[in-house]
């Protein structure tokens, strides 16, 4: 077990991001992965992931960055891992100043001993909201903020 294998695979992934390649990014999940949007769109597996990326990267996200902070690694076993981030993409190649997502990714080592994302949860953060909440029911607060 390694953390460094992780933050490896997530650096991977962010580098494949700024290819423009559906293929090269979706190429760091399983075959049968989940991948949650922050707007709720789910795509199953990694033929649809890389289908869905390169038309996002033809289109909405060409010439975007994927931006990406590791706040932790879980470790469930010596094959799974969960990691929490924070993360968000940037325009025309340029790193956004605020990571406005809240991402999960839940990481497996494969037969061939290697690292990929089996599952991934994206969620746009809502601080005002959670401002709100926490004003009216600060038990709700999480205990590291």
């Amino acid at each position: 077990m390694s953390t460094e294998q992780i933050t490896a695979l997530i650096d991977a992934t962010v580098a494949a991001w700024a290819t423009g390649s559906g293929e090269a990014y979706a190429s760091h999940f399983t075959a049968d992965a989940t991948y949650v949007t922050f707007v709720g769109t789910c795509y199953t597996g990694r033929e649809e992931i890389a289908r869905a990326h390169q038309a996002l990267f033809d289109k909405f996200l060409q010439g975007s960055v994927l931006a990406d902070e590791i706040l932790g690694i879980r470790f469930l076993g010596p094959d799974t891992a969960v990691v929490t981030g924070r993360g968000d993409v940037g325009k025309h190649g340029s790193r956004p100043a605020k990571l406005t997502k809240v991402q999960t990714y839940t990481v497996v080592r494969e037969a061939d001993g290697q690292w990929r994302i089996a599952a991934f949860q994206n969620t746009k953060r809502k601080a005002l909201m959670e401002k709100i909440s926490f004003a009216f029911a600060p038990e709700t607060a999480p205990a590291a903020r």
